[in-house]
């Protein structure tokens, strides 16, 4: 192999048997770390054996979150371990990283992510790739701490400081997340990861009305990103304008930005199934909207179990588009899988809140208020630990309540739901539903 003295765009020396694959590679790198759809680029040099960029065509496809994902990434990877020892030493490291999530060890992909931040911080598409880890295992601190390591060397760069923000906000430390997100917009207006952790802390503290205002400032630069942000940073205008009953609006964003970019998409789907929920138990019609995201996950996600936080929604989608045989089919493939898991954190996830969750969510949609409202009680105080984010995990919150409600625990309810529009003066939506439990309890509006 050729030995060219060649960095890429952070300053990290790459190996490449043909130097003109540089741009391609640069793509990756960037495309990922400011969640814009060039990363893709790479898969350009897959002509090139080098392992920096076979690992890198290896990544891009598991991003696809299916269980296509590690069957399509093995010839890559394959050929990146092949001419391991002619890389780098932080290139192999990145190289065992993807070789261990398309074997499935996550525990270990994860060491290697931590350790690359640790020798070579400025390895941020490697840092952005520990935290995706992290978070699809409800792992907040760990996001965090690994951002933290880098501040010293890459503090430059804008995209840590989305990162930073982020790790913050899933920490519950508001204050550091915000003032974090205003950084990287301060150093890079286009800077979506940044725009979405500033809308996750304004959500949190009820800021609702700044939240909209934001959101629709920063609108102007989602362009050339990937599906997943552009669809999710709409996803979080659709929130904001939910708590405000902007409800035809909050159907406009679902019809116009929020379903329809990459339907096949994981992410996609869930934030169509989430935001369709949402709208339906804020008292919407959301019409025949079920049937077409319901198409894609029966044709796609049955035999799919690749994150528990993905299979709850796809069956909560199903169920809700009145696919039950397709459901129940979808629920015994994932207790199958869970039974079969063998890593400790995994096996646990999937067997102790996945399945009660699965069961819950199967049961609310057909109407089985006691069951939805024991079973997703069961989950709930676990929750975290399915991965997604507390904005995203807010969905099964809001439908155990409408179960319990349903079931006529008014009392539980109102225990519940008003600590929530105490803390949120601006939400109508919870404003409106505490008014109806409280009334329904004899109590003062």
């Amino acid at each position: 192999m050729q030995h060219t003295p060649l960095t890429d765009s952070l300053g990290n020396p790459v190996t490449l048997q043909d130097p003109a694959s540089l741009p391609a590679l640069n793509d990756f790198i960037e495309g990922f770390i400011a969640c814009e759809a060039r990363a893709v680029n790479v898969l350009n040099a897959a002509a090139d054996a080098s392992p920096i960029v076979q690992a890198s065509c290896a990544a891009l496809h598991l991003f696809a979150e299916s269980a296509d994902g590690p069957r399509n990434a093995r010839p890559f990877i394959d050929r990146a371990l092949a001419r391991s020892s002619q890389a780098t030493e932080r290139e192999q490291r990145f190289v065992a990283a993807v070789a261990a999530w398309v074997q499935g060890d996550l525990p270990r992909a994860i060491a290697l992510h931590e350790e690359q931040a640790r020798l070579h911080p400025r390895d941020l598409a490697s840092l952005k790739l520990g935290q995706y880890h992290l978070f699809n295992r409800g792992n907040s601190p760990g996001m965090l701490r690994i951002a933290l390591q880098a501040v010293p060397a890459a503090a430059d760069v804008p995209y840590l400081h989305g990162m930073l923000a982020f790790g913050w906000e899933q920490c519950h430390r508001l204050q550091e997340a915000e003032a974090a997100a205003r950084h990287a917009i301060a150093l890079r207006r286009k800077e979506p990861w940044a725009h979405h952790a500033l809308a996750h802390v304004m959500l949190t503290q009820g800021r609702i009305l700044e939240g909209t205002d934001f959101m629709a400032s920063v609108s102007d630069t989602w362009t050339g990103l990937n599906s997943f942000m552009v669809t999710h940073n709409w996803w979080h205008q659709a929130l904001f304008l939910l708590e405000r009953d902007r409800h035809d609006d909050a159907l406009a964003l679902y019809d116009q930005q929020v379903w329809g970019v990459v339907k096949e998409y994981t992410q996609d789907q869930i934030s169509a199934v989430s935001l369709l929920a949402r709208l339906e138990l804020a008292g919407v019609d959301v019409g025949p909207r079920w049937a077409d995201v319901a198409d894609y996950l029966q044709r796609q996600r049955l035999a799919d179990q690749v994150l528990p936080f993905l299979d709850l929604q796809y069956l909560y989608g199903l169920a809700r588009a009145g696919r039950a045989a397709a459901a129940r089919t979808l629920l015994q493939n994932l207790q199958e899988h869970a039974a079969t898991r063998t890593e400790a954190h995994e096996r646990t996830v999937w067997q102790q809140v996945c399945v009660p969750a699965a069961h819950g969510l199967l049961a609310h949609a057909e109407g089985d208020w006691a069951t939805a409202a024991a079973q997703l009680g069961t989950a709930l105080p676990r929750l975290v630990e399915i991965g997604g984010s507390h904005a995203q995990r807010d969905l099964f919150h809001q439908i155990w309540l409408d179960a319990l409600q349903r079931h006529g625990q008014w009392a539980a309810v109102q225990n519940l739901l008003q600590p929530q529009a105490n803390a949120q003066p601006q939400s109508l939506r919870l404003a409106r539903q505490a008014g109806a439990v409280n009334t329904a309890l004899g109590l003062p509006r």
